[in-house]
């Protein structure tokens, strides 16, 4: 492998490059042939793991988040990322924007108005109206569980674990890195190359499956605009135009391309947001971004600890009850884009304190998620009716909105900016800042893809990058093509088994980081002191 390597002019753990690349095109060679029987074996797998481990899921984020606040409050917040004299090597701004498009983009946009008024017109509370009050604040609560804190806690743990093995103790930049105080020198045999192939495969089904969305909400808004049929040649079709872009901006590289495309589409979406704030119900916004808050953090608690496990107990039920159809995807989903995210945020961190580093990634991202579910999901509530009197009020418009998501939730956003001045123009803004998403995570997942078969934080070669992000635009295009009728629900089921192997893998992190604080406590003076792998025998 190491010949076949040179002749490729690539720069690579061979093992780790070629395995992860001929799983890849198997599986899409697999889904060519055999499409039906790849599907139900996915669906199968699905099934299994939501209704005997969707309790795990569930708590094992919540495990994370409280690890995350512990190792920021405590004695060991102090500790840097990196040598004692190293400093960050980007500004604030560009930080957050870089984490924060690499991270969710897509899915804020994808999910800002079509889960609530999934929720809003579909309680999945017990004893909720649709269209109620209860319902409208109830919406907004689940959102935010689903996409603020929790979501970031998925991303900001590997994240450390990262930026602490790799920046403190100089290791490869490889999740089995994470793994040295339980493995030792074995990171580097066959355990530790099988846990950088099962990152690798996880991240590019992870990132395929936001791609898909990515390319179905672009179609939708084109369907929107100019009438054209959205159909999976549409989709292939934009996935193939975006992942060109994100392959030139792969072949500029982190600096130029993935900086410059971060701080653009953020700056976009943030102009979306002070538009739907300025011509949408101001007052009525302002108000629910205060009371957003508290309800947020109210009812935090209880959403996070519900399993819903009093649907299992009736057999009219599927036997995974909602919790199995959102929560457990969204956790399944988030965590397989972790290795990607995580090495991404540890990549750009070094320099930073421990503290520094969670309030960062787990804080900063989760407000302005707060802010968009807060403006974005009251606003389109109200545009849909919110209590008996505004719907009657309303007419024949009251509903349109959570119409428009039962038949396509790809279509929420442009349904929902069809209620606004300058309407075709909006949508066409929106159009191009999921593209602009679309294309940063599609790079910056390349990159990372590329970093962890090199196991350096230096780009591999040209071809070796683009391989990577040819890769992820050709998954994403097989499971379109799979997903056929059924839509988000296939990718739900691809998502859910690929996750839980990862999930596994997440969970490990927090022995391995709790061994190497207590190596810091051999000294006193932490700060001044790189540990030592040896430390470890």
């Amino acid at each position: 492998m190491e010949g076949l390597a040179r002749r490729l002019g690539l720069r690579t753990d061979p093992i780790i490059f070629f395995v992860s690349a001929g799983c890849t095109l198997l599986f899409v060679l697999l889904l060519v042939l055999f499409p039906g029987p790849i599907g139900q074996a996915f669906a199968a797998g699905r099934a299994w793991i939501v209704t005997n481990l969707g309790w795990f899921f569930i708590l094992g984020v919540n495990v994370w988040l409280g690890f995350l606040v512990w190792a920021a409050l405590s004695q060991h917040g102090h500790i840097r990322l990196g040598p004692r004299d190293s400093t960050p090597e980007y500004s604030n701004l560009s930080w957050f924007t870089m984490l924060f498009a690499g991270g969710v983009g897509t899915v804020l946009m994808f999910w800002g108005v079509a889960e609530p008024i999934s929720h809003f017109s579909n309680p999945p509370l017990p004893g909720v109206a649709p269209y109620s009050e209860q319902a409208a604040r109830d919406a907004v609560s689940i959102a935010l569980y689903h996409l603020a804190l929790h979501t970031w806690a998925i991303f900001t743990l590997p994240g450390l674990a990262f930026a602490y093995f790799i920046h403190r103790y100089d290791l490869p930049v490889r999740v089995s890195s994470v793994f040295y105080p339980l493995l030792k020198e074995g990171i580097h045999g066959p355990i530790g190359k099988a846990i950088d192939i099962i990152s690798i495969l996880g991240t590019l089904f992870g990132v395929a499956v936001s791609l898909g969305l990515g390319s179905a909400q672009i179609a939708a808004g084109l369907s929107a605009l100019f009438g054209v049929s959205d159909d999976v040649v549409l989709k292939v079709g934009i996935l193939t135009v975006l992942t060109g872009v994100a392959v030139v901006s792969i072949v500029a590289g982190l600096d130029k391309g993935v900086k410059f495309l971060s701080n653009l589409n953020i700056g976009l979406a943030v102009s979306l947001l002070v538009f739907v704030v300025m011509a949408g119900s101001t007052l009525f916004l302002f108000r629910g971004i205060v009371e957003t808050i508290g309800l947020y953090l109210s009812n935090l608690p209880r959403l996070a600890f519900w399993n819903d496990m009093l649907a299992n107990i009736n057999p009219t039920n599927e036997p995974w009850g909602w919790q199995g159809n959102w929560t457990v995807f969204y956790w399944a989903w988030t965590v397989t884009w972790s290795p990607f995210v995580g090495l991404f945020v540890a990549r750009i961190s070094k320099g930073r304190t421990i503290r520094e580093f969670v309030a960062g990634v787990l804080l900063a991202p989760s407000l302005f998620t707060l802010l968009w579910f807060a403006i974005f999901g009251w606003q389109a509530m109200l545009f849909d009716g919110i209590g008996l009197a505004l719907r009657e009020q309303l007419g024949p418009q009251a509903g349109e909105i959570s119409r428009a998501v039962a038949e396509s939730v790809p279509l929420a956003m442009f349904a929902f900016f069809e209620h606004f001045p300058f309407a075709p123009f909006i949508q066409g803004v929106a159009v191009v800042v999921v593209a602009l998403f679309f294309a940063t995570s599609s790079d910056s997942a390349s990159l990372v893809v590329d970093m962890l078969s090199t196991g350096t934080a230096e780009p591999g070669p040209v071809r070796q990058r683009v391989f990577w992000g040819v890769s992820e635009g050709l998954v994403a295009a097989m499971l379109i093509i799979l997903a056929g009728d059924l839509g988000l629900t296939a990718l739900q089921q691809v998502i859910t088994v690929v996750g839980l192997p990862v999930f596994c893998l997440v969970f490990m992190m927090i022995p391995s980081m709790v061994m190497g604080f207590r190596i810091e406590n051999i000294d006193n003076v932490t700060v001044g002191r790189r540990p030592r792998l040896d430390e470890f025998q």
